[in-house]
This record gives C-alpha cells, structure tokens and sequence, in this order.
C-alpha cells in the first residue's frame, strides 16, 4: 500500500504551493493552503504482543535535540529531514527545542507534554508496558516536503527502530503540521509491520492522511502528550491509548474520554 496515495498528483500541488505566496511568508505555520496530504486507505500490522510485553518506541515531532548539539535547520523550504536518535536516560533539562509551528511555552516548561519520556518510564515500572526502548527519535516539527519525508526520511528511521527490536511504537506530533507528518511515519512503521498509536488533536489532518491507529482528543497543539505539569492528565492520555494498540484489529480513529475527566477534575479543585 502506499504512504502517499496519488503522489505525482500530491507533487503536483506542492509544487504549486511552493511557488505561491503562502508558502513564502516566512510563517512558522502552515495556512490553510498548504496542500495536506489526502488517503483513502491505511495499512495495518496487528499487535503481536500484549502491551506488558511489549518494547514502546517514541517518536515526536517536537525538534528535540540534546543541549550542546545541532538544532534542527528550520530555515529549509521542505524542512529538515533528518532525525535525532537520543538516549531516555536523560534529564529534562538536557532537551532543547527547535519549535516551528507550535508555540514551546509547554514543552519548555515541561517537556512531557510533548516528549513523554517520564511517564512512560513511570508505565515501564508499573507494569502497564513492558518497556520503554532505550532510545527514542525526534524529527523536525517543520516537514512541509511530504513525499522526501516518505522516500528519505522514513526508510532510514524503519531501519534504526528494527535494530531496537521494538515492537510498537508512540508518536506524538507537536504542530498541525506534525499531524501530517507523524501519520506518515505511522503509514510507513505499519506497512514495515510495525504497529503504532498516534496521539492526535486535530481531526481534519489525521481524517486526511489516515494513520492506521489514533487516539483524538480535544486538546491543543504544543502539549499532544498533555498539559504541561499535570501529570495526572498526561498519565490519563497516554494510558488511554496505549491500551487501544492491542484490541483494535482495524484501521480506526478513536475518541479519548479525557478531556471530559479532567474538565471534571478540574471543577472540583483537584488538578
């Protein structure tokens, strides 16, 4: 199955919007001209082993990259297409950002809103996966070059995430933008046979890309994985869907029920 169905007819539209004003603005956004990627149909790899057992990879969009090394360029016109491969056993403090698109007041303050390393270390040792993989992969938060991210990008990813023998894997997007891209690599991770949950809170981007597995809630772009220092919220978000991988035996969108919680917690004072 393709990743981009139509891709010549996509190229197409890129091109165009290339050469329009829009795409030269110098906007860390996307407007509403960009031409979004459109599928009909999605690849899927079922889960193999229960979520106990399995090794969880993180892939986020954020632009993360360690302190002291090379920001992502973010003055390309297609974006940088190179990925960061960075050790979990690192401290928040160690992450920089390298934010396109999305306001990184949230990542900033707490970088588990977006790169949820500490709560799935908190899932690791509470049984709830079987492990957090040693490493996880960070891509630019600004990849508009939809067709380099699926030819160059893509395969060399699928390549270093096989050499972890990790058996499903999280993505979490920072930006409108990033909806795009992490449902791509989403499409690429599971026509490799890969599966993958993707934490979503923009509809239209996921309805039009189709990523094989997400989890949409009503939440807001720069904290995908949570408000930032509300730990309670994050946990309840990424437990919520991740416990979603092994019982859907189809390509589906799901609802999370918790932004209604936790407008609940929040009325009784208890965030």
């Amino acid at each position: 199955m393709d990743i981009i169905e139509n891709i010549d007819e996509w190229r197409n539209r890129y091109a165009e919007w290339l050469r329009s004003s829009d795409a030269n603005r110098g906007s860390d956004g996307i407007e509403d001209s960009y031409p979004f990627v459109k599928n009909k149909r999605a690849p899927f790899s079922p889960a193999r082993r229960a979520l106990p057992m399995l090794n969880l990879a993180l892939i986020t969009t954020s632009g993360a990259y360690l302190d002291g090394t090379e920001p992502f360029d973010e003055s390309k016109s297609g974006g940088d297409l190179n990925f960061r491969e960075i050790p979990t056993a690192i401290k928040p403090d160690d992450l920089r950002f390298a934010a396109r698109g999305y306001d990184p007041a949230a990542v900033n303050a707490d970088a588990n809103s977006l790169v949820p390393i500490w709560r799935l270390f908190e899932f690791e040792s509470n049984g709830i996966i079987g492990a957090l993989n040693s490493v996880f992969w960070s891509l630019s938060s600004y990849i508009p070059d939809a067709a380099g991210l699926v030819e160059e990008t893509a395969p060399r990813l699928i390549e270093r995430i096989e050499r972890y023998d990790v058996q499903a894997a999280l993505l979490v997007p920072a930006s409108r933008l990033c909806h795009q891209t992490v449902s791509l690599v989403a499409r690429s991770l599971e026509a490799s046979g890969i599966p993958t949950m993707t934490l979503a809170v923009d509809q239209d981007a996921v309805e039009s890309v189709r990523p094989p597995r997400t989890a949409l809630y009503a939440g807001e772009l720069g904290s995908v994985a949570g408000l930032p220092n509300f730990p309670e919220h994050q946990r309840r978000i990424l437990d919520e869907a991740l416990r979603l991988i092994e019982p859907m035996d189809q390509p589906s969108i799901r609802q999370l029920v918790v932004a209604l919680e936790s407008q609940v917690e929040k009325a009784r004072g208890e965030r």
